[in-house]
This record gives structure tokens, C-alpha cells and sequence, in this order.
């Protein structure tokens, strides 16, 4: 009897610690640093939105929010970094449309985590647009001129991404079939910094990648913009027009970005953490600094609305892959 009265003893004080640990209530979070995972290397479409954010969501919270980048395996080591962290609101990680849900599609045997199981979504928080750019020497000035200068040379461009499985080397990919013409594929690693910097130093011809990765370079001509992929025409470059006004009428959606906890988290946490990001997102000013890089705000309606958007586009990205049929695995 007195061996069960001390089992029962034991489990007891270890749900206690538990409830210590992972508090029901968001009652005095945070009390110290918090810590945002960003998947790619600083330059990129992540970095520059997660650092905007960062700043005046430390001011909200009283503690300071750290940008910690973890680059490689096209996110996916960062992304596994934030699963695997305690579900304590100390670790949270900014995910986009590649980590999220491409990746789980293409890196079916060495991506440990499954990004809908393993993570509370809390809310979108921007799209980027994407962006056709080509380096100056190509002497085309609209997705017309290009198709048909790649018509009469098939197989002789090249064209650069951020890696063989990222969103950007499948938009390519569906928009040669589309277009009816072949290019050959120059994959970079690190992140959309190193693809760009071989645009723009004659590497490769042409590419496509995030907006706000391109459009410093655009602005001093020294990339040229051929097509925005968006809903409407991006006001930090009015003059270029959409995907869809020039044929491609699917082309139309950006690379998102959301924030996210370790599954577990207590709920009133990732409330807590919704309500504030909403607010951040609100700002004026976020909304300037981002819009200067040609990024737009769009937040969720609830954690529960971020997590079905997450599914949609899950199914939406798997049905790309498969009939594109890239494999990195």
C-alpha cells in the first residue's frame, strides 16, 4: 500500500512540475526573451519581414524578441529547431508557403517534422509578391518578348532559385508549361540572397523570387522587372505589370509568411500572442516599412483560420509537386 501511495505521490508532483512549466494561463508571459526562428539567412524575404515585426512586438510584449536565423535544407532546419523547442512561448518561428507546406511534399524522407501536426499556428502575417525579374543584358522588356526569344533558343537560358524544391523553381516550372518553352534550372543554396546575387552577376538570365529579395536591384536597374506575381500591381512599381494581365491568369499568389508555436503551447499563450501580432500588424509604420519592400500585410481571422488556410494550401502546393514531379529526397 504504501508503494502505490508513493506512485501516486510521484505522478502527482509531475503533473504539478508540468502545470509549472506550461502554464494554463498567459499570467506574466514573458518574463524574458523571446526567440523568433527564421529559416533562411539574413536577406531574404523572412528576414526582412521577421525583423520589421520584431521590434515593435517587443515593445507589446516587455521583452525583447530575438530574430534567430537557422538556414539550410531549404528551411528546413529551422523549421525542425522551432518543432523541437519546449511549448513554453519562448520559441516561436516565422514559416512561409516553402517550409510550410512545399517542403513536407518534396522532402518526404529526411524532413522530420510535419509542419500541420507539429506546430499551433498563430496568424499570418504578410504575403510577398513574387517577382519575374531578368538581368539587364537580355534584350527582352515583357513576358512576351521573353517566351518568344526562349522559343528560338530552347534549352540555352538558365534560370536560378533559391533551391531545386522552393517555391520559386516551381513557379518557373508551371509557367514554362504554360508559356510552352525550356529553360535549364541552377539551383542556389542559402536562401533567395545567393540566387539573386548570381542574377545580378550575369550567373544566371532570369528568375523568379520574392519581391522584396529583387526590388533594390530593380530600382537601380540592375535587374529588370517583367511581372509581379500578385493579386494587383505593386505600388513600389507601379509600371510593371501583373502575371495574370499578360496571359497567366493562376499566377497570382505570393509567398506568405506566418508565425508559429511548438505544438502544446497553452492556448491562452498563443491568444495572447494572436492579439498582440494583430496589433503590430496594424501599425502604420509596419505597414510603411513593409509596403517600402513591396510586402503587404494580411492577417488571419483566428489561430484556427491560419491553421485551415495552412491545410488548403497544403493539398494546393502537393497537387504542384506531383504534377511538376520534383523530388529532392
Amino acid at each position: 500500500m504504501k508503494r502505490q501511495i508513493g506512485f501516486f505521490a510521484l505522478v502527482a508532483g509531475l503533473a504539478a512540475l508540468s502545470t509549472t512549466a506550461y502554464p494554463q494561463s498567459a499570467a506574466g508571459y514573458p518574463s524574458r526573451p523571446v526567440r523568433l526562428v527564421i529559416p533562411f539567412a539574413p536577406g531574404g524575404a523572412s528576414d526582412f519581414a521577421g525583423r520589421i515585426i520584431a521590434a515593435p512586438l517587443s515593445q507589446i510584449l516587455g521583452q525583447q524578441v530575438l530574430g534567430d536565423n537557422r538556414a539550410g535544407a531549404a528551411g528546413n532546419i529551422g523549421m525542425e529547431v522551432a518543432a523541437r523547442a519546449r511549448p513554453d512561448g519562448y520559441t516561436l518561428y516565422q514559416g512561409n508557403i516553402g517550409t510550410l507546406v512545399i517542403n513536407p511534399h518534396i522532402y518526404t524522407r529526411s524532413l522530420k517534422v510535419n509542419p500541420l501536426r507539429d506546430f499551433a499556428p498563430i496568424t499570418q502575417v504578410v504575403d510577398v509578391p513574387g517577382s519575374l525579374v531578368v538581368h539587364p543584358s537580355l534584350p527582352v522588356k515583357s513576358v512576351k518578348e521573353l517566351i518568344a526569344f526562349a522559343k528560338k533558343r530552347p534549352g540555352e537560358l538558365n534560370f536560378g532559385s533559391p533551391g531545386a524544391g522552393s517555391a520559386n523553381r516551381l513557379e518557373m516550372e508551371g509557367f514554362m508549361k504554360a508559356a510552352g518553352i525550356s529553360m535549364v534550372h541552377i539551383p542556389y543554396k542559402g536562401g533567395a540572397g545567393p540566387a539573386i546575387t548570381g542574377l545580378v552577376s550575369g550567373e544566371v538570365s532570369l528568375m523568379f523570387v520574392t519581391l522584396s529579395s529583387s526590388i533594390s536591384f530593380v530600382q537601380n536597374g540592375k535587374l529588370r522587372a517583367l511581372g509581379v506575381v500578385a493579386p494587383r500591381r505593386v505600388d513600389a512599381i507601379p509600371n510593371v505589370p501583373t502575371m495574370a494581365e499578360q496571359g497567366f491568369k493562376t499566377m497570382t499568389s505570393g509567398s506568405w509568411q506566418g508565425v508559429l508555436a511548438p505544438a502544446g503551447t497553452p492556448r491562452p499563450i498563443i491568444d495572447k500572442l494572436f492579439a498582440d501580432l494583430r496589433k503590430v500588424m496594424a501599425m502604420p509604420e509596419v505597414k510603411d516599412h513593409l509596403a517600402r519592400g513591396g510586402v503587404s500585410v494580411v492577417v488571419s481571422k483566428s489561430p484556427e483560420d491560419f491553421a485551415q488556410f495552412m491545410k488548403n494550401e497544403s493539398e494546393k502546393w502537393g497537387k504542384v509537386v506531383r504534377d511538376a514531379k520534383v523530388t529532392v529526397d
